[in-house]
């Protein structure tokens, strides 16, 4: 009897397809190659990639696009992983954040070397070589200077502001690039219709809200909400902003020991399988009268005997 025989898979596991800038890559203008990390995500508590570039001057997201049968061919190997990597650039004060409001719940000033610290991702410390967090500290935390030592304590007002102008931001941005936000926009295209543009102020900031909400926690979420004095939805599935409403496959990716574990949810709904031809000329006959396929093969019941 032949046995089947089998398939060896052409993979190479260690490769990726990623969407990242050019200048990422650049190993002529830095002295070190970007590199990923594990650090802990701001709003999950959990662990996900990051990617540090510029020699740990520039903190970079790591997000994957993921479709259901989805491969790469990548010169004459198939890659198997048919994510799509998108690596952006973001700000590292939204992880050093979870940090201070953890510390200041003490109360006193402390050195931020001394905060930024965690056993379980020795990495966050990197934070710190950024580009812009150690000059930037005094947007989310109260300063003390002692000769020439700087000291920090969490203030949860400044963050309040802070994260204000990010939304203030998201919203001009928005409105500058004519993105459609709100319910009246069509579920299927995003296309709003011209006369419902008006009045949608409150709509723009809930959808960039809901944005930035994507990088804190949800505490904090529904502290920024009230600070923006926006009221909370009473029926916040079907009025949430469509950045609530993303596929699921847009998820951050989660890091495991080798970093290639990728956080991945299977479609909740799967599109109908379409309908053949001769399924759809079947579908217009005139069925009246018909008896279904089945009667003709149930058992016949007996007729009773008087």
């Amino acid at each position: 009897m032949a046995t089947k025989k089998k398939r060896s898979s052409n993979v190479d596991s260690d490769s990726w397809v990623v969407m990242a800038a050019d200048s990422l890559i650049d190993t002529h203008k830095h002295d070190s190659d970007p590199v990923f990390v594990r650090l802990r995500n701001p709003t999950t508590d959990d662990a996900c990639l990051y990617m540090f570039g510029s020699g740990d001057a520039q903190l970079y997201e790591v997000k994957a696009f993921e479709e259901d049968f989805h491969s790469w061919f990548v010169g004459q190997t198939v890659q198997r992983d048919g994510r799509l990597l998108f690596i952006t650039p973001m700000d590292p004060l939204y992880l050093i954040l979870p940090y201070l409001i953890k510390s200041g719940r003490e109360g006193k000033f402390q050195p931020v070397d001394q905060v930024v610290k965690d056993d379980e991702f020795p990495a966050c410390s990197r934070l710190l070589s950024c580009r812009w967090p150690l000059g930037s500290l005094h947007h989310i935390a109260d300063e003390k200077e002692v000769g020439s030592s700087k000291f920090h304590r969490y203030s949860q007002e400044k963050t309040l502001n802070w994260l204000k102008k990010k939304v203030e931001r998201t919203v001009v941005a928005l409105k500058k690039r004519n993105i459609s936000v709100g319910e009246g926009v069509k579920s299927t295209t995003y296309v709003r219709v011209k006369s419902e543009w008006d009045n949608q102020e409150e709509d723009f900031l809930r959808y960039a809200h809901g944005l930035i909400s994507e990088y804190i926690s949800e505490d904090l979420s529904k502290t920024l909400l009230k600070h923006l004095e926006l009221p909370e939805l009473a029926s916040p599935k079907e009025s949430e902003p469509p950045s609530k409403k993303r596929k699921l496959s847009d998820k951050l990716v989660e890091a495991g020991e080798d970093y290639t574990k990728f956080n991945s949810a299977d479609f909740a709904r799967k599109p109908p399988k379409k309908m053949t031809a001769a399924q759809k000329s079947l579908a217009k006959v005139d069925k009246t009268g018909m008896k279904p396929m089945s009667s003709f093969f149930s058992p016949k019941v007996k007729a009773e005997k008087k």
